[in-house]
């Protein structure tokens, strides 16, 4: 049983932020907002805000089609 203060791993929750995105591929936030900025992970941009899913990211890092 989970508590209130404990989420559920949701792969196709939102993620919004490179910060946010950055902790889900493991890779500093600079690194991240440079493979956003230059179209290398499935995520687009919410005004100024990167947003992408769980699932969409890690498919592209394992090579699998997103």
């Amino acid at each position: 049983i989970m508590t209130k203060d404990e989420k559920a791993f949701d792969p196709d929750r939102p993620v919004w932020g490179a910060a946010a995105i950055a902790t889900i591929i493991e890779r500093s936030e600079r690194q991240t907002f440079y493979l956003l900025e230059s179209g290398q992970l499935p995520a687009e941009k919410v005004g100024k805000t990167w947003v992408s899913t769980p699932r969409r990211l890690l498919s592209r890092i394992l090579g699998e089609v997103a």
